[in-house]
């Protein structure tokens, strides 16, 4: 493939090795592209980016001397005397990646109706509504997000949220050669400050609802800048369907360049959520509702809330985009299941026990009000905090579950190299600033045993934290723990 092709749409200078003789792009052959100084080979072009431990600009000498043919660089970097290289400057590595990777696999987004979901909660969720729908309409649809990658009956572990562009690209080329006619995806706000989804623009971007989050060292300097950073999501798609009852849904959307259609229950959203019942039988927590406006849909989610239902709104309105009826999107809803997010999980006739990721303050929080219209006999809460990050976080959990739930067990996440002991007197610390009962039990296993042995008639218990995670990280080493595996062997125990 010529290097012109590779930097079609971006603006770059070449030259020749060390020296300011200009060359042309297209007498430059190119074999594969890499962004890995281990995968450089002869004929490669291989991008220099910048990362929070390594900067591969540092490793220009030694792809010349594997004799790759390019380096794409946004800075000066040492070569070996007289190498030939050609040497691609750039403003910014990442940014020219994305469209350098989507030229590499001929644009697969081009050939695929594509969603990118953007929000604090509920992007999981909803890309999972969303693939449900459409395949239930005869699509055949690729997902990319937090849990897993899907690419026809092929489910390929999840690294980050939204994977590196040349990922990306890649996996979005392979959904084309499996037959998919559109993908859905979580857009996180690294994903975009980083660059990830450049290179094509989205025909849906969607926003769920914002709040403070990922704000510190190597994410984000403050709210505004991750505001900013979801924001980049509207001035790269086509049409924009958002939550209209968020207060910062103006802010996101400031300077946007897409149509947009809000959805949501207050007055003045284009598609609205009217007549909600809840559902409430052992073992099942769930919702009805109705839909006026832009469509209109009779339907029912298995899942508890009110945010349940601004999910399925979301993918509702999505659905009608692609010309969907009310008989392919209602049962759709009704039979969709995420591992991990609001996932019940039948012990008892009794009360009900649910497997949840809230894993922050504000996650719990939204989880526990929501659950509390449901008039629980007690609301039980069983959670630990990861190793190794903030602490304030620990404080914010154990408060917000002293003050909505009626009973708490503290216990171990993933201590990573903090002492499991040490994590949970953190959460202690939060625990004590309110009237919240509350128990500690070091090991995950054992807590879970003493929530469902003291499970009373009526009672909801939640599992939160560890979600889809199916493992526990301990001195750096993940050891296998899925927490379905650990209730059936508690069962099992019991019997």
């Amino acid at each position: 493939m010529k290097l012109s092709k590779l930097l079609e749409n971006l603006e770059y200078k070449i030259t020749k090795g060390n020296s300011f003789e200009e060359i042309s792009a297209d007498s430059v052959e190119i074999r594969d592209v890499v962004n890995d100084n281990r995968k450089i080979s002869e004929g490669s072009l291989f991008i220099c980016i910048k990362g929070a431990n390594f900067d591969g600009h540092s490793c220009a000498k030694e792809a010349a001397e594997k004799k790759a043919a390019a380096i794409v660089v946004s800075q000066d970097v040492e070569l070996p005397e007289n190498s030939e290289i050609a040497v691609v400057r750039v403003e910014d590595t990442r940014y020219a990646m994305a469209f350098i990777s989507a030229a590499y696999f001929d644009h697969p987004a081009r050939k695929l109706k594509t969603i990118g979901i953007t929000g604090t909660k509920g992007k999981t969720t909803t890309t999972y509504l969303i693939r449900n729908m459409l395949e239930n309409a005869g699509h055949k649809v690729g997902l990319i997000g937090t849990i897993e990658v899907i690419i026809g009956d092929e489910h390929i572990h999840a690294e980050n949220t939204t994977p590196e562009s040349y990922n990306l690209q890649e996996y979005m080329h392979r959904m084309v050669e499996a037959g998919c006619d559109s993908v859905v995806m979580e857009v996180s706000s690294q994903g975009l400050m980083l660059h990830r989804t450049q290179g094509f623009t989205f025909d849906i971007g969607i926003f769920t609802n914002i709040e403070p989050d990922h704000i510190g060292p190597n994410e984000h300097k403050d709210f505004d800048d991750y505001m900013h950073c979801k924001g980049l999501l509207f001035k790269q798609c086509k049409v924009g369907i958002c939550n209209g009852d968020d207060i910062h849904t103006d802010d996101i959307l400031e300077g946007h360049t897409c149509e947009v259609e809000t959805y949501g229950f207050g007055e003045g959203n284009d598609i609205r959520a009217i007549n909600l019942a809840y559902i409430h039988k052992p073992g099942q927590l769930g919702v009805f509702f109705d839909t006026d406006g832009l469509i209109k849909v009779h339907a029912e989610v298995e899942t508890p809330g009110k945010f349940s239902v601004l999910n399925a709104l979301c993918a509702i309105a999505v659905a009608r985009h692609f010309g969907c009826s009310e008989a392919e999107i209602a049962p759709a809803l009704k039979g969709a299941k995420v591992k991990g997010r609001i996932e019940m999980v039948k012990v008892s006739d009794d009360f009900t026990l649910m497997i949840d990721y809230a894993h922050n303050a504000m996650a719990l929080k939204s989880l526990l009000t929501t659950l509390r219209d449901y008039h629980p006999n007690r609301l039980i809460c069983l959670f630990g905090c990861g190793g190794n990050r903030s602490k304030l976080r620990r404080f914010e959990m154990g408060e917000v579950s002293g003050k909505y739930a009626d009973f708490t067990i503290i216990t171990s996440d993933n201590p990573r190299f903090e002492e499991p002991e040490d994590i949970m007197n953190d959460i202690e610390t939060g625990m004590k600033k309110t009237d919240g009962k509350y128990i500690k039990i070091i090991d995950r296993k054992e807590a879970i045993a003493y929530a469902i042995d003291h499970g009373e008639q009526g009672d909801i218990i939640v599992l939160a934290g560890k979600g889809h995670e199916d493992y526990q990280e301990i001195k750096g080493v993940k050891y296998h723990m899925d927490e379905r595996e650990l209730i059936q062997e508690i069962l099992e125990e019991r019997k």
